[in-house]
């Protein structure tokens, strides 16, 4: 058993924790919400009042936080920098989705203060979250990538070394990118579907057993009614929200640049997705872009 803390406690870091809790450790949690740290300590995690508290003792430090800034304040820049609060050798596991330069640049200042960071980015959604079958990908060394992946393994099912620091950011750039493009054409093919007097659900069936079946089909239906459990089935609440999508093409838009690589479809979803946000749906889960085909806006 290790002494586990646990910064931001979301609709994917809550689970997370639990599941640590689950494994047999003491999960020290933190979050900026008290409404989330209530959550969490009614799964057995412990709750702290701040994020200097909850590192104290913490054998293994897990962040899982919205953007780059928000993680280089909390380790870096902020008025008390987590880095220098830490003992050395503790590992620290940063879960959020955020620019390589900066997974890259924490990981070096995270040597300077004797400890060990890497980047290790999930996919799999808040049902994977809550089920325990995330897959990580992670950037760090071969000896960091050893000893996180047994507490990762306690988190997910799947968990992949993509290299060095950074990398585990651009693998996912480009996970999340091409996540963006089935979804918007699974919503577009769905309403052409439903346009034409087909039923949606007879239609995914079909489409799921045919050459366009992909993850959004299997897992993720986004026409309400069609698949329970998904954030279709609840207002398209309480899945990934249209406002973090749109952050993770951002990423990936920076991506295309630095490496000189043509994105005509990624920008194509950015565009529609970034319509979406405008018109006030950024909170609804990313599905709801299935909104936006629909006939009248409904």
């Amino acid at each position: 058993m290790a002494t586990i803390a646990f910064i931001g406690l979301g609709n994917m870091g809550g689970p997370m924790a639990a599941n640590l809790v689950k494994a047999g450790h003491r999960v020290q949690v933190f979050d900026l919400q008290p409404e989330a740290v209530s959550r969490a300590a009614g799964t057995g995690c412990i709750p702290e009042t701040s994020a200097t508290e909850v590192v104290k003792h913490a054998q293994v430090v897990i962040s899982m936080l919205q953007s780059g800034r928000q993680v280089e304040g909390l380790y870096m820049t902020g008025p008390d920098p987590l880095f220098e609060r830490m003992a050395p050798g503790t590992l620290v596991i940063d879960c959020s989705t955020i620019d390589a330069a900066t997974a890259k640049a924490t990981a070096q200042r995270a040597t300077a203060h004797g400890l060990d960071f890497i980047d290790a980015p999930v996919s799999g959604g808040v049902a994977g979250a809550q089920a325990g079958t995330l897959t990580f990908i992670v950037g760090g060394s071969e000896d960091q990538f050893a000893r996180a992946e047994p507490v990762l393994h306690q988190m997910g099912k799947n968990v992949f070394h993509a290299g060095s620091h950074g990398a585990g950011q651009m693998a996912k750039a480009c996970n999340n990118m091409l996540l963006a493009v089935l979804m918007a054409g699974t919503c577009e093919a769905l309403n052409m579907g439903i346009n034409s007097g087909l039923d949606p659900k007879v239609l995914s069936e079909i489409i799921k057993q045919s050459s366009g079946n992909n993850w959004a089909l299997q897992l993720y239906n986004p026409v309400p009614g069609v698949m329970e459990h998904v954030p279709a089935a609840r207002g398209y609440r309480g899945g990934f929200q249209v406002n973090l999508m749109c952050k993770d093409l951002n990423i990936a838009m920076e991506l295309s640049r630095d490496s000189g690589s043509p994105v005509p479809m990624g920008a194509a979803a950015k565009a529609l997705f970034n319509l979406h946000q405008v018109a006030g749906h950024g909170e609804f889960d990313f599905s709801s872009l299935f909104r936006m085909f629909r006939q009248g806006g409904e």
